[in-house]
């Protein structure tokens, strides 16, 4: 998805705001769910610049919602008088059938949900993309590691050969 900007302003009118790049390292990613994010207006001004992270921030239950937990949105600079907590918990909106989906992998079977990027469609709506994992050992991210590397200098082999 090529992120899009508009003029000289830097803002993100489509495109990724946040990417957790950790996210598909640390975790075997086995589906993802494309799911709505209530937000303030300042807090969407603050993501059209692009700063927000997502490093340490993860999606879980609070009284049967999905809540999007611990991701930073720093504070708008742009004169806006309403202020908003920067770590605060958000909403997500998903159907019934989504939570209930998300909640049974979380509690059967061990796995978790983690965010992998918040971005705006072509709508300008933003959006949350959350992706069922299962946790990696530390063998597992070794040989993700030398995939990677592998990948790499083949594509770097076939390059210089023709």
């Amino acid at each position: 998805m090529a992120e899009k900007k508009s003029g000289k302003s830097g803002l993100i009118s489509h495109g990724v705001a946040a990417q957790n790049r950790k996210a598909r390292f640390d975790y075997t990613i086995k589906e993802t769910v494309e799911a709505g994010l209530v937000l303030k207006g300042p807090e969407v001004k603050s993501l059209r610049h692009g700063r927000a992270t997502l490093s340490e921030a993860w999606a879980g239950e609070r009284d049967g919602e999905m809540f999007l937990f611990n991701a930073y949105i720093p504070e708008y600079q742009g004169g806006v008088l309403s202020r908003f907590e920067p770590r605060s918990p958000r909403k997500l909106l998903l159907k019934r059938k989504q939570i209930n989906h998300l909640l049974g992998a979380v509690q059967k079977q061990g796995q978790t949900v983690v965010p992998l990027q918040i971005h705006f469609n072509e709508r300008g709506m933003a959006k949350v993309l959350l992706g069922v994992a299962e946790g990696r050992n530390k063998a597992d991210k070794r040989a993700a590691i030398a995939s990677r590397d592998w990948q790499r200098d083949k594509a770097r082999l076939m390059r210089e050969k023709g």
